[in-house]
């Protein structure tokens, strides 16, 4: 059976999508941002057992030369995150689809739909497919979260069976981007182009990072892209926060909401028509 690597579970969420969704976030992801705000999701476990020494709560044990969490010991306080030096999580663990949808079923009733994000949920393609297949079955909606560097115009059996993406444009710029990420942006706009010619793109997303990015620069592109794509599509402009991000590979800072404004502004006058500040 499909097995995926899995970071963990929300049971319910409001900011994944619309509606009331549970979240599940795979492990993994090709990009390496500078402010990644989840950098536990980035890497697989090496198990190299630093994380053992630093846990409060004996959670964490090394058997056969591999890190096994002990979830009823953990008592959350991330400590094995602050410590890794592998950029992942002792806490990631493989599952099966039917072990995901025992999980989604215990909130089935109370959610709208699953939202599968990361890491970047996509370079698991077969197992994102078969569990939307199945969630599908369940009357509930299936939104991919993702950087969009996986070109899904060339995964259609998943697009089949997936409602609606949510897509980072972190740069338009596609030098800046691969600064930024360590790939440039080309699938990126190629994937929010394909996604909107058809009627599969929910929402684009970038985050305002004062002193790192031209963050004018690309809210006016990518603003223009979506009002010549489809001016309904979500644009979603977020400031970027230093809470929980790696705050010691940038200078940066919140930016303020004049700012924020004066952006949401750009983008209204190039014709988009669902812009939202966070």
């Amino acid at each position: 059976m499909t097995r995926g690597i899995v970071n963990r579970i929300l049971p319910f969420s409001s900011v994944d999508g619309p509606g009331n969704r549970t979240a599940i976030f795979l492990q993994g992801c090709n990009f390496n941002c500078l402010y990644c705000h989840n950098p536990e999701t980035i890497s697989d476990c090496l198990h190299c057992g630093k994380c053992i020494e630093e846990c409060p709560y004996g959670a964490l044990t090394l058997e056969n030369n591999k890190v096994i969490w002990n979830k009823t010991l953990c008592k959350k306080c991330d400590k094995c995150l602050e410590v890794c030096p592998n950029n992942s999580s002792p806490k990631a663990i493989s599952m099966n689809i039917d072990e995901v949808l025992k999980e989604i079923n215990k909130t089935k009733v109370f959610i709208s739909g699953i939202t599968v994000s990361g890491g970047e949920c996509t370079l698991q393609c077969d197992f994102l497919t078969s569990l939307f297949k199945e969630v599908k079955k369940m009357g509930l909606t299936c939104f991919v979260d993702t950087n969009g560097s996986t070109p899904l115009y060339n995964q259609k059996e998943l697009i089949e069976v997936m409602d609606m993406a949510m897509v980072d444009l972190k740069s338009y710029n596609p030098k800046e981007h691969k600064i930024l990420t360590g790939m440039d942006n080309k699938v990126v706009l190629e994937n929010i182009k394909y996604l909107a010619g058809i009627n599969k793109l929910y929402e684009v997303r970038t985050v305002i990072v004062p002193k790192v990015l031209n963050n004018h620069y690309t809210v006016d592109m990518t603003s223009k892209l979506i009002a010549s794509l489809n001016p309904n599509i979500r644009y979603k402009i977020i400031k970027y926060r230093p809470i929980g991000v790696r705050t010691d590979m940038i200078d940066s800072y919140t930016p303020s909401d004049e700012m924020m404004e004066a952006l949401k502004n750009i983008a209204k006058e190039n014709g988009c028509k669902n812009i939202i500040l966070v």
